[in-house]
Formats: C-alpha cells, sequence, structure tokens
C-alpha cells in the first residue's frame, strides 16, 4: 500500500534528500507500498482502539526512527491520534515534529491550526496559518525545470495551485479569525503586517484594511495610519473605512491645510456611500451620516457655521436608530452650531435628546445644554 498525502513535492528515499528540497516546493510523504514501514502502518490504522494505536505508533516511531519519511508520517498520525483523544498539548507536540521533519507540508500546517484552534491559541494558530500561506505562495514561485515547456510548466503550477486552494482558503480565515479576535492593537497590527503578504489578494482585504486602520488609529500612529489609509485608496478609491478615517484624522490634524483635506476625503465617502440608493444597507448609511457628521465638524473648524449646520441635519437622519454614539457625537456637533449661531432653542432641543444617550459624548453634551440653558434664560 503507497501511502501519500498531497500537496507533495517529492519521495523520501534516503535522509539527504530532506535537505534538498526547492525553496518554494511543497512537500508530500510517500511511504512506498510493500515496505515494512508500509506494512506496520495499516495494522495500526486497522486499529480500533486509542490507547492501543498511541501505543504502537510510538513503537513505530521508536523502530523507524532513521528513516525520515516514516518518522514524518508516523507523528503527524499520532498527533491526530492524540488529537481525536482529547489530549491537546501532546498533539500539538507530535504535530510539530512531524512539520520538522516535513517543513514544507500544507496538509500538516492544516492539522496544527485545527489543534491550535481547539486549545484557543489564537497566536499558534496564526503563526501557522501564515507558514502555511506562504507555503502556497511559493507554488507560483518555483523555477521552471530544464527541459519542461513554458506551457508544461504552467500547467502543472496551476494544476498544485488548484490541489492546494481549499486548504489555503482554510489557513487564511483562521488567520482573519485570529485577527478579529486580538484585542491588542499592537498585536493585532504586527498580525496584520504578516498576513497581508501571506495572503495576498485576500477575500478579507477590505476587512483587514478596516483592522488596520483602527488598529494605527488605536496606537495614535497618525503617519502610519495616513499613510496606510492612502495605499488603500490608491487601489480602491471608494474604500469607505480609509475615507472615514482619513477625514476624522485631518479633521483634528493641527497641520495647515490638514481641515481643507478632511472636507475633501468626507465629501468623496459621502459620494462612495451612496446612502440614497435604494440598495443602500446599514453600513452604507452609517458611513454617510458619519462623513456628514465630519464634514459639518471640519466646516466650523473654518468657520463655517451656517454651512455646517445642513451637513449635521443630514448625519443626524441617517444616524438615527442605527449606530447611538455616532449619532450623538452628531447632535453634540449640531447643537454646538446652533450654540454658535445662537440659535438657542434649537441647540436646546438636539442636545436635550443628545444627553439621554450613554457614552462618552453625554457629559459634554450635558456641559453644553447647561451652558445654553443659561444664555436662554439671560436672553430672557
Amino acid at each position: 500500500m503507497k501511502r501519500s498525502h498531497w500537496p507533495v513535492g517529492v519521495m523520501f528515499v534516503l535522509p539527504l534528500i530532506l535537505s534538498v528540497f526547492g525553496h518554494a516546493q511543497l512537500d508530500k510523504i510517500v511511504i512506498p507500498a510493500g515496505t515494512p514501514e508500509d506494512q506496520a502502518l495499516t495494522t495500526i490504522s486497522n486499529e480500533q482502539d486509542t490507547q492501543k494505536k498511541v501505543a504502537m505508533y510510538q513503537d513505530f516511531l521508536q523502530k523507524y526512527a532513521a528513516n525520515p519519511a516514516a518518522a514524518a508520517y508516523g507523528n503527524w498520525q499520532l498527533s491526530q491520534t492524540y488529537q481525536t483523544a482529547g489530549d491537546l498539548q501532546k498533539a500539538l507536540e507530535c504535530g510539530d515534529k512531524a512539520l520538522a521533519g516535513s517543513p514544507h507540508n500544507l496538509d500538516i500546517l492544516v492539522t496544527l491550526v485545527g489543534i491550535a484552534q481547539q486549545m484557543k491559541d489564537d497566536a499558534k494558530t496564526f503563526d501557522y496559518a501564515v507558514k502555511g500561506g506562504e507555503l502556497y505562495n511559493s507554488i507560483g514561485k518555483q523555477p521552471k525545470p530544464e527541459g519542461m515547456s513554458d506551457s508544461e510548466f504552467a500547467g502543472r503550477i496551476k494544476d498544485e495551485q488548484e490541489t492546494a486552494k481549499s486548504s489555503d482558503e482554510f489557513l487564511e480565515t483562521a488567520a482573519f479569525n485570529a485577527i478579529v479576535g486580538e484585542a491588542d492593537a499592537k498585536k493585532r497590527m504586527a498580525y496584520i503586517e504578516r498576513f497581508t503578504p501571506a495572503f495576498p489578494n485576500s477575500r478579507f482585504q477590505e476587512q483587514i484594511a478596516s483592522y488596520a486602520m483602527m488598529s494605527l488609529s488605536d496606537l495614535k500612529d497618525t503617519s502610519r495610519l495616513i499613510a496606510y489609509a492612502e495605499k488603500t485608496l490608491a487601489t480602491d478609491p471608494n474604500n469607505l473605512p480609509a475615507l472615514l478615517l482619513l477625514a476624522g484624522t485631518y479633521a483634528d490634524d493641527p497641520k495647515p491645510g490638514s481641515i481643507a483635506k478632511a472636507v475633501t476625503y468626507s465629501q468623496k465617502a459621502i459620494a462612495a456611500a451612496k446612502a440614497d440608493a435604494p440598495d443602500a444597507d446599514r453600513t452604507r448609511k452609517v458611513s454617510a451620516g458619519a462623513a456628514h457628521s465630519t464634514l459639518g465638524y471640519a466646516y466650523m473648524k473654518q468657520d463655517k457655521t451656517a454651512a455646517a449646520i445642513p451637513e449635521l441635519k443630514s448625519a443626524v437622519a441617517l444616524l438615527k436608530g442605527l449606530d447611538d454614539q455616532q449619532y450623538a457625537i452628531a447632535l453634540y456637533r449640531l447643537g454646538f452650531a446652533y450654540a454658535k449661531l445662537n440659535r438657542t432653542t434649537e441647540a436646546r432641543e438636539v442636545l436635550q435628546e443628545a444627553v439621554k444617550i450613554s457614552g462618552p459624548v453625554q457629559q459634554p453634551a450635558q456641559d453644553l445644554l447647561a451652558k445654553v440653558n443659561a444664555a436662554r434664560a439671560k436672553g430672557k
């Protein structure tokens, strides 16, 4: 019985072969049919008792330790046996040994990702997944063998990529979920910087860009945030998270010319969101509302308060019932704009709505409402 598991690159015959893999070639573990190793593995696979199977694999590994293919395959199977039995730590240890023996084996990495996920170890999950993504990318980078035609080589590359595609997609999803689950902004950004080259043209490209910009915003790394957002827009000019983050960042940036940039990016976000379109979903409406809010805020910083009010009213209308915190921000800004123009009755109405919403804007809204009430009383 010939044992092999794709994706593959070479048959293990001599220990020396392990050291001569091309950097872009995926490993295949092959146990030639009819050999003592193959016969022993057949006997083990027929064993139904888990504890006996574990002991048999351990004996196998000891007996065939000098055979790299047998050792890698045996450790891989023992890893999965331990995983089934619920001993995840031993499963991970054996999986690591298997990977050390067959370092370019995508299927072993898939197994290790599954074990790490069961252990709820996002760091290991991410590390194994990225290694797998890098391996998958290496398929298209391998040199063409001498004597092979271009069309034949292209066909072989395509076949290898198609064979490994489902594994790569599983690894990509696992790595993405690790990013989503990471609460520390610095670690999350470090993950993203490894994810992007490991999974180019990812299905999660837009979400990854959002998490990157959120992380850089949390880290208050304005220069990297702007650079990342502008890089994102270079390939995706209508990327709403990038447009909104640039608008908000520039609106609070004291440097000359920043407010004008905030206006420009806010207007672009409003146009890209198309909140009035029949197919506009919640995300697009909230994005448009936030963009109108930032645009109104920017106009106020330019002392264009009268122009700010229609934008802020549009923001309030779009955000009501969809995003309480963004709604509260828009209400506060609208109340501030009305107060600045001494339209105290209108200011009081919107601020009374804002103070009902728990969150970071509630206290500033209460303070501003108190000032507006005092001004109204004095005016009377």
